[in-house]
């Protein structure tokens, strides 16, 4: 495939994959209660008729397109069709507010906005006078208020794209060149103004190559992509969908991705730590329900698949004993949780967080690979990734083909590659912070194993210092009461300057829901309920048995409500605004500092 994997933008690419397999099918999306396909050149049409139509608009090369929706292949469609044109795309979460949707399009200087639905359409109404550069809006989906000329339909864009010359596409494409600015991503940082990373065609196609020279993704894997494609990481996916040709299924409903798996049986699935967290979490809580013989016989399994994975982690193979037992696990428990997954999956693939090392070893015992990837947005995203059968828990794995790494001598990771990011746009002092002599500081904190794998122990500027001169790795913490306990869905450890460590629990509402229907509790009381205080009480415990004195969370508090982006606590790739958290639950944070019977 090197006629694919030598193109020097991402507009040849997708001509280029499009002239190599026109007919195979390139994704398919949700359409009713089925799934409607595109070929490689169905969607070649319609990302030139969609190009065509942004040319007649009046977009420049060099402009900016942004696009506020959320995962689907219209989405896919617009990027394209966008950076066929010439421009360069800036991607915006459908769950950012008016405000911050404002201060992207003008730091941006977005001309033309893909906007998901009349409700995105309605968020940029509401923000037109601080967006003078937007000069026309396109919804996605459905029909737009007729009394408004800035907005058009997502068909009609296209029909005006039917009425220009082809040739005028070709020659567009012709013209983008490797180092012209492909994607401007603001990082949803978890402190301060979002900054706009600039990724150019040649940063994107740098992992692209990478990940193809690894083999890790084949063109005929069936690949499930729910993903924000506004992130990086689903960015990736993007690139490299079109790289192999594998055909992908595109749904970004979030409450449907169990179902979207088990119906579509994919080969091959992405994912951030909390949904597996969520699929173990959801089994263990079910199995403690029923009770009795199955409980027993998961608790059983579950010891055998750990026993097995530490076998394979130190390169030992099972015993035959043990080869035994897991067959018998297997078989009456682990083949059944591969089936509610669609039954083919080759490979899970997380990122953006770190993986707790308990929910790692369910998986792995239960025979499904996870591999595990790190990479920033600054880095375009695939920076590290494990391969395929050398999975060593708690890495992610060796750096990609072309990436060097180093440790500096506070422990952070510098990463420099021809990934690492153009810069910060219009923040020329930080991108020199940033980028060092062409290295990127990452702002994580690692150490690299004899192999050369990399293991991520936290993010620099969230190490808690205690008063006691201690240093605590939150996050570390935070994933094991996580993994320890079925109905938390999320963790902030505080402790920054204090004299000993606390903690503020959220319940996954679906799972505790079902826990408190069994038991006539109401749906509000069951963040105060004495049984579920008990139970994240014996979690913690467990917790605190394995972590140093210093470590150890002291007292705790379930909170009503989970971490959501909407009330500003998860940021759009739902990691913690850690400082936003303690900010709004300051009082009770100072509670438990109020006396001195835990010092």
């Amino acid at each position: 495939m090197a006629e694919i994997t030598d193109a020097p933008t991402i507009p040849d690419l997708l001509r280029r994959r499009i002239g190599a397999t026109p007919d195979r099918e390139a994704m398919r999306y949700r359409d009713g209660d089925g799934w409607t396909s595109l070929s490689w050149a169905r969607f070649g049409d319609l990302v030139r008729e969609l190009s065509l139509g942004l040319i007649a608009l009046g977009v420049a090369p060099r402009e900016r397109v942004a696009i506020l929706s959320g995962t689907r292949y219209e989405w896919i469609a617009a990027d394209m069709a966008a950076l066929d044109a010439g421009a360069a795309v800036t991607s915006v979460y459908p769950t950012t507010t008016a405000d911050e949707c404002a201060y992207v399009l003008r730091d941006s200087g977005s001309v033309v906005v893909f906007a998901e639905n009349a409700e995105q359409v309605a968020k940029l109404r509401s923000v037109r006078e601080h967006t003078p550069e937007v000069r026309h809006v396109v919804q996605v989906e459905g029909e737009p208020d007729p009394a408004d000329d800035t907005v058009l339909p997502l068909r009609r864009l296209a029909e005006l794209g039917r009425e220009r010359d082809p040739d005028e596409h070709e020659r567009r494409v012709d013209a983008v060149r490797p180092d012209h600015l492909a994607t401007l991503i603001y990082t949803s940082g978890t402190t301060g103004r979002p900054k706009g990373v600039e990724l150019t065609h040649a940063n994107w196609l740098y992992p692209a190559r990478a990940l193809r020279e690894l083999a890790v993704l084949h063109e005929d894997d069936v690949h499930f992509l729910w993903l924000p494609l506004s992130h990086a990481m689903g960015k990736v996916l993007e690139i490299e969908m079109i790289s192999t040709g594998m055909a992908t299924a595109v749904d970004g409903a979030v409450e449907r991705i169990a179902a979207n798996m088990a119906e579509l049986r994919p080969t091959i699935v992405a994912a951030a730590p909390r949904i597996f967290e969520k699929i173990h979490n959801t089994v263990v809580a079910t199995v403690r329900a029923d009770g009795g013989v199955k409980l027993a016989l998961f608790r059983w399994a579950r010891r055998v698949g750990a026993r097995t994975s530490r076998a394979r982690q130190e390169g030992r193979r099972p015993s035959p004993a043990l080869r035994v037992q897991h067959a018998v696990a297997d078989r009456l428990v682990f083949a059944k949780l591969r089936a509610r997954l669609g039954g083919r999956i080759r490979y899970f693939v997380s990122g953006s967080a770190p993986l707790p090392h308990e929910v790692a070893q369910f998986f792995d015992g239960a025979g499904i690979a996870i591999l595990e990837g790190y990479g920033l947005t600054e880095s375009s995203a695939a920076s590290f990734i494990t391969r395929p059968g050398e999975a060593a828990l708690g890495t992610v794995g060796q750096p990609v083909p072309g990436t060097r790494v180093r440790i500096a001598e506070d422990g952070e990771v510098l990463i420099r590659s021809a990934g690492v990011m153009r810069g910060y746009h219009g923040l020329p002092e930080e991108t020199a912070r940033t980028v060092v002599d062409g290295w990127l500081h990452t702002g994580d904190i690692g150490e690299l194993d004899e192999r050369g794998r990399l293991r991520i122990t936290d993010r620099k500027k969230e190490l808690i210092k205690t008063s006691g001169g201690k240093y605590v790795a939150p996050t570390h913490v935070e994933g094991l009461v996580k993994a320890a306990c079925p109905y938390v869905s999320n963790v902030l450890v505080h402790g920054d300057r204090r004299n000993f460590c606390v903690a503020l629990v959220t319940l996954d509402p679906d799972i505790s829901a079902a826990w408190a229907r069994e038991r006539g509790v109401p749906p509000g009381e069951v963040s105060g309920h004495p049984e579920m205080r008990a139970l994240v009480r014996e979690a913690v415990d467990g917790v605190n048995a394995r972590l140093a004195r210093h470590e150890t969370v002291k007292d705790f508090a379930i909170l009503a409500e989970e971490f959501t982006v909407e009330s500003g606590d998860l940021t759009p790739s739902m990691k913690l605004r850690r400082r936003a958290v303690e900010q709004r639950h300051r009082a009770l944070l100072d509670s438990f500092y109020a006396t001195v019977e835990h010092a």
